[in-house]
């Protein structure tokens, strides 16, 4: 391809609204062009490398045994409806109405319509374990959408469907589709590491993600180098810390007076005692439920952990009207004589002599130890803490260490949570019916995209791996009006083509120093410069463009020199 011949065109600044550099790179390099916050056309440079993303993630797919398939992303809400979730994903999901009235949904995910055309085929045994996958582009109505392709409102999505006939198949689905991810993200060029993940809206008990560490992540991954334990921080679990205080205390449960100390610290200085040793007591409202959780003063709650733990569609914070009336005023709310549930963290399982609200305004109540208080009754005791670096690793104990990390697969273990809502089954060896397991797993393709940009990049520009790399050869014309600068290009790009290498061929007329700079900028792998000066040296400079390694090669041996570079890259 001749860059003339293109509608191709870098930016020298960076965009306003890019945040991180990976936006920033692919917005200058002119993979993408902005319509409207959270929408972006992707260029024909752009769309080469989400080609090739696509084409690694077909190949990886079928070797692992799954068909491809494509459904319609407009979707009628009443599969939503049949499986439970039309409320869930709330004003996320983009939904209009047709002519008729009908409500319909521009599709976020699949996992009805899949379950849906299973239900429709398949009625045996015989005919599973079925594994289906599509590439399409999915909606979703972020409320703030930001870092270009990471959070955006239309974006390419791989999703696959395994369904099957038992628990151990199930797992054999799972492990099938999580190795394809590694090697997906291999091929890539990605470092992505999969950790232990909080299912979400999609359901289900047990899921890992893929992520691609950057300091530019939007997630937390809390990990153990002596074990290698490693987890989302939505689904981190922790060691409980350790208390100077598990003997109970001599001293008999007395209410204190404590004006004016509505926060744990304030509570504490009043008291004169540790935030630890404050507990602090938070009113939740879970599907339209109050409900307690008491978690140690020093520590934040995880809501995910407690959605998990609670079964929770819905869960929000309690306001203060509503935390007034079912457990008195806020901020000096407490367990003692609760009328709501209460839940406690781990944490505070061994804890004693702790000071918690008194449930009235201005008062605490010390010396209370709540695994012994008949007034304090506790529901279930869960991990509910959000884990931070230097927590204790909940498998050997060592500090664990907190990364940054772009998402861009998740895989999932269902179970029957759609095939069993939607009345999905299928005749058994014994000819008795039986609903299928499920699993999903999902790739963001066009994030994936981004991340490789942001895990490949250097001062000049982005420095793509060879198998996703737009034309895997920059092939710069420094004379163009010179007949044997031209015949040599002209030579070289058919050679390489012919050996099955793509070719942007810099044929602009312009200043040296501007194509050295763009071919940086756009990263193809690597660079090859004919000019006048080369030429009479005795061929052409062959460059990789993540090291910056130069060579004069005779233009006859440029293809073979091509050739092993991207090999090796």
């Amino acid at each position: 391809m001749r860059w003339s011949k293109t509608l191709l065109c870098t930016l020298r600044e960076d965009p306003k609204d890019a945040e991180i550099v990976s936006h920033k790179l692919m917005m200058r390099a002119g993979l993408l062009v902005k319509l409207e916050g959270g929408l972006y056309s992707y260029s024909p440079l752009g769309v080469r490398v989400l080609h090739k993303v696509e084409k690694i993630v077909r190949e990886e797919m079928d070797r692992a045994g799954a068909s491809e398939v494509l459904f319609t992303a407009l979707q009628p809400i009443s599969l939503w409806e049949e499986s439970g979730r039309a409320g869930l994903m709330g004003k996320s999901m983009f939904r209009l109405k047709d002519r008729n009235e009908n409500t319909m949904v521009l599709g976020p995910t699949h996992e009805e319509v899949a379950t849906d055309y299973l239900r429709t085929l398949a009625s045996s045994y015989r005919q599973l374990p079925a594994t289906i996958y599509q590439i399409q582009t999915k909606f979703r109505d972020e409320i703030r959408p930001r870092f270009g392709l990471m959070r955006c409102k239309e974006f390419v999505m791989k999703d696959a469907y395994s369904f099957d006939i038992d628990s151990d198949g199930a797992d054999e689905s799972y492990r099938k589709m999580y190795d394809a991810y590694l090697r997906i993200f291999a091929r890539c060029g990605l470092d992505a590491h999969p950790v232990e993940a909080d299912t979400g809206a999609i359901g289900g008990n047990h899921s890992h993600e893929f992520m691609v560490l950057a300091p530019s992540g939007e997630d937390g991954i809390l990990h153990c180098p002596s074990c290698h334990y490693a987890a989302n921080q939505e689904r981190a679990e922790r060691k409980a810390p350790p208390c100077d205080w598990s003997s109970p205390s001599a001293a008999p449960r007395a209410k204190v007076a404590t004006p004016g100390a509505h926060t744990v610290d304030e509570a504490a200085a009043a008291l004169g005692i540790a935030s630890d040793q404050v507990v602090k007591s938070l009113v939740y409202v879970a599907d339209g439920k109050p409900v307690m959780v008491l978690m140690r003063g020093n520590a934040d709650l995880c809501e995910p952990k407690l959605r998990r733990v609670l079964g929770a569609a819905e869960l929000e914070m309690a306001d203060p009207e509503t935390t007034a009336k079912v457990a008195g005023p806020f901020g000096s709310i407490g367990p003692i004589g609760a009328s709501i549930p209460v839940f406690a963290d781990n944490a505070l399982r061994e804890a004693r002599d702790m000071a918690v609200g008194a449930g009235e305004d201005g008062y605490h109540v010390a010396h209370c130890n709540l695994m012994d208080d008949p007034d304090v009754k506790i529901e279930a005791w869960h991990d509910l803490a959000s884990v931070v670096a230097g927590d204790l690793c909940p498998r050997c104990g060592a500090p664990l260490a907190l990364e940054r990390g772009i998402e861009v697969g998740h895989v999932f273990k269902l179970g029957t949570k759609y095939t069993k809502a939607m009345g999905f089954t299928v005749l058994a060896s014994n000819s008795q019916p039986v609903t299928p397991i499920m699993g999903c797993y999902g790739i963001g393709v066009s994030r994936t995209v981004q991340a490789i940009a942001e895990q490949n990049n250097d001062a000049d520009g982005i420095v793509w791996p060879a198998s996703v790399s737009p034309y895997q050869v920059a092939l710069l014309s420094l004379d163009s009006k010179s007949e044997s600068c031209a015949g040599a290009v002209a030579q070289l790009e058919e050679a390489l083509e012919n050996a099955g290498i793509d070719v942007l061929v810099d044929d602009r007329d312009e200043r040296p120093g501007i194509k050295f700079k763009d071919a940086d900028l756009i990263g193809c792998t690597v660079r090859v410069t004919v000019g006048a000066k080369s030429l009479a040296k005795g061929g052409a400079e062959v460059r990789l463009r993540k090291t910056g390694e130069t060579e004069l090669v005779p233009v006859s041996q440029v293809c073979e020199k091509v050739k092993a570079l991207l090999a090796a890259n």
